[in-house]
């Protein structure tokens, strides 16, 4: 990727973070429901109609909204996204706090899909339309077919229930609160990519440069893991940014199935507490997030495949 597309690529990117932070204010300001009540409910307190007045001047709420949202979009430039109305704490803090654990589920669910799609898929592949390919092609489309929150009450009845191996609140910060919420977020995605990986590892098989090989006397692991396996990875790093991306933003079922402490937990507490100055932060941080990684892996593709850079 040469400066010139990365600073287009960039451009792009702030362009499609301001539309996307003023939809999701303008949704937030015609959403039924009052904050101010929600907030002070929350806190056990009963207010009269006087004080949610003062209170929702002192907020900012009485003035019109594209004055709310400039204020709102002034500060955010400045790494300030307002407080939760909720936790009464700033919206950053709460958004880093809940990041890292997100993080490391997401990490850990693509590593756990990764050691058995590849090694699958690549079965999978060369065993095309043996009975070995059949079989497997039906234990994914049996795994793309079960919901998250299926897996994970299941896998909770039997580990947590049954053989009380397991913890069945994952609010802790050990490694076996991890194992659960990973597993089943890896679970779906599996049966996902192992159909993705034999696809392309067939495309490559197919390649003419797999054929002299073979005839030059070329062992087939070597063709297959020195050759065929790393010109399949474009598709593969491109799937693998947007699973990223979608489990940072979109593990919401899965944590609060096992009380999980990351982000999507605490967007479901911003939606069912009226928190606007935390749903609006979170879906802005999310976008960029995304956008961010997305745009990371598209600048691996140089390091990947040279001739990507051949062709820029």
């Amino acid at each position: 990727m040469t400066a010139k597309q990365l600073r287009k690529r960039l451009l792009q990117i702030i362009l499609v973070a301001l539309g996307i932070s003023f939809l999701t204010f303008l949704i937030t300001y015609l959403a039924p429901g009052d904050p101010v009540r929600t907030m002070y409910a929350a806190a056990g307190i009963m207010p009269s109609e006087d004080i949610i007045q003062e209170t929702r001047e002192a907020m900012g709420l009485n003035r019109p909204m594209l004055v709310q949202y400039f204020d709102w979009l002034r500060n955010c430039v400045k790494g300030d996204f307002g407080n939760s109305y909720a936790y009464n704490k700033p919206v950053a803090q709460l958004l880093l706090n809940r990041l890292w654990p997100t993080l490391k589920l997401s990490i850990l669910s693509m590593f756990l899909m990764l050691l058995v799609a590849v090694p699958i898929g690549m079965a999978q592949a060369t065993h095309k339309n043996s009975v070995v390919d059949y079989a497997l092609r039906g234990i994914t489309f049996f795994g793309v077919s079960m919901p998250n929150f299926w897996v994970g009450l299941l896998l909770m009845l039997f580990f947590c229930v049954r053989l009380q191996l397991l913890p069945v609140v994952s609010s802790g910060g050990d490694f076996k609160c991890l194992i659960l919420p990973s597993v089943t977020l890896a679970f779906a995605m599996s049966a996902k990519y192992t159909r993705q990986v034999r696809t392309a590892i067939l495309e490559e098989l197919s390649q003419d440069y797999v054929t002299g090989a073979r005839a030059r006397g070329v062992k087939e692991w070597k063709i297959l893991w020195l050759n065929v396996f790393p010109n399949s990875l474009l598709p593969l790093l491109t799937m693998l940014g947007l699973s990223l991306g979608s489990l940072l933003g979109g593990t919401a079922v899965v944590e609060v199935i096992f009380s999980y402490p990351g982000m999507g937990g605490l967007a479901v507490s911003a939606i069912n507490a009226y928190d606007y100055p935390l749903i609006q932060g979170y879906v802005l941080w999310i976008s960029l997030i995304y956008m961010l990684i997305n745009l990371a892996v598209d600048i691996s593709y140089n390091y990947v495949d040279p001739r990507m850079r051949e062709k820029r």
